[in-house]
C-alpha cells in the first residue's frame, strides 16, 4: 500500500512538473518579440506586388516586426489581410521557430487586359477582375469592348485557353468584342483579322485555325490574306 502511494505521489509530482515547465516555456515564448518579417512570392507571377506592400500588412501599425510580441499576433487576421489584396490569389502567414513572421504569397495570374471605354483592368485565370499594377505590365491579349455578365464565363474560358496554349499565347495579341458578342482577333506577326464569331464551338475553331496556320505558313500565303473567317466549324474561309 505504501509502495502504491509513493508511486502515485511520484507520478503526480512528475505530471505537475511537466505542466509547470510547459506553462513557463509557453509564457516565455509568448513574451518574446519577433525578429523580422519576411515575404516570399511563389508561382510564375511575382511582379505585381512589392514586398514592402505585404510587409506593411504584416506589421500593421508597428514600425517593424521586432516591436511585435508573439502573444499579440493574430495570424488568422494577418492572413486574411494579405489575401484580401486584389493582386493576391492566396497566402499563408506563420511564425518560424526562430521568430520570423513569414508570409508565403501567390499572386493572381492575369489572362487578359480589358479596356471597356471607361476603365482598364485584368481578367485573372479564375475569371475575376484584378486591377492594373503600377510595378508591372503583363503580356496578355488586349481586349477591347464590354464584357457582359451573360458571356463573362465563356470569355474567361476562351482567355484561359489562349493563355494555356503556347501557340495562341504567342500570337494572339488583341481581341475586340463586337456589340453583338462576336469576336475579332489580331495576330502578332501578320496583318489579317481573325473573325472568330461567338464563343460557341471555341475548341473546334481553335483547332481549325492552328491547322490552317501550320499549313499556310509553309507556303507563305499568310501575308496575302486580310481576313481569316473561323465562324464555320467545317471550314476556314480566307479573304485576300
Amino acid at each position: 500500500m505504501k509502495r502504491f502511494n509513493w508511486i502515485t505521489i511520484r507520478l503526480v509530482l512528475m505530471f505537475g512538473l511537466v505542466i509547470f515547465l510547459f506553462s513557463f516555456t509557453s509564457n516565455r515564448n509568448g513574451n518574446r518579440k519577433l525578429t523580422k518579417a519576411k515575404v516570399v512570392f511563389v508561382g510564375e507571377n511575382s511582379s505585381f506586388l512589392k514586398q514592402e506592400t505585404v510587409n506593411k500588412l504584416l506589421i500593421e501599425n508597428n514600425d517593424d516586426a521586432s516591436a511585435i510580441r508573439k502573444d499579440k499576433l493574430d495570424l488568422n487576421k494577418l492572413e486574411k489581410a494579405v489575401s484580401s489584396n486584389q493582386m493576391v490569389e492566396k497566402s499563408e502567414v506563420f511564425v518560424t521557430v526562430d521568430g520570423v513572421l513569414k508570409a508565403v504569397v501567390k499572386q493572381k495570374t492575369p489572362v487578359a487586359r480589358v479596356f471597356d471605354g471607361k476603365r482598364s483592368f485584368y481578367i485573372d485565370y479564375k475569371g475575376n477582375t484584378m486591377p492594373l499594377s503600377a510595378h508591372f505590365t503583363a503580356r496578355v491579349p488586349l481586349v477591347l469592348g464590354v464584357i457582359r455578365k451573360k458571356n463573362s464565363e465563356a470569355l474567361a474560358e476562351l482567355f484561359r485557353k489562349i493563355h494555356d496554349d503556347a501557340f495562341l499565347k504567342k500570337n494572339i495579341i488583341a481581341i475586340q468584342i463586337m456589340p453583338n458578342g462576336s469576336l475579332k482577333m489580331l495576330n502578332r506577326n501578320f496583318d489579317y483579322q481573325i473573325d472568330f464569331g461567338g464563343t460557341v464551338n471555341m475548341d473546334t475553331k481553335i483547332r481549325n485555325y492552328k491547322a490552317f496556320f501550320q499549313k499556310a505558313v509553309l507556303d507563305s500565303t499568310l501575308y496575302k490574306y486580310k481576313k481569316i473567317d473561323l465562324r464555320f466549324t467545317q471550314q476556314v474561309i480566307c479573304t485576300k
